[in-house]
């Protein structure tokens, strides 16, 4: 973890660069028109942190949510099936 404050200190004390920096992305914003950019309608269900389009279901988080730098990490865990010796299907 030693070369970790290099790199707080080379991105001016933020893991996240400034917006300037970043460029365009993707974000859903309220008071606009959002056409989906992959199926190119403009009907989304609008949830706390993302906006989802209702035929694609494509996900984009909401301009005024902290999705960028500042939301929590949510980890997936894939556990292992362990086969149900009574569940078995005869072959």
């Amino acid at each position: 973890m030693a070369s970790l404050p290099n790199v707080l200190e080379a991105r001016g004390g933020s893991l996240v660069p400034p917006a300037a920096q970043r460029g365009y992305y993707i974000v859903y914003r309220d008071q606009q028109t959002n056409y989906c950019p992959g199926c190119g309608r403009s009907h989304w269900h609008i949830g706390r942190m993302m906006a989802e389009c209702a035929f694609c279901a494509t996900a984009l988080p909401l301009e005024g949510s902290q999705g960028i730098g500042g939301s929590q990490i949510v980890r997936t865990v894939r556990r292992r099936l362990i086969p149900d010796p009574a569940h078995q299907h005869a072959a």
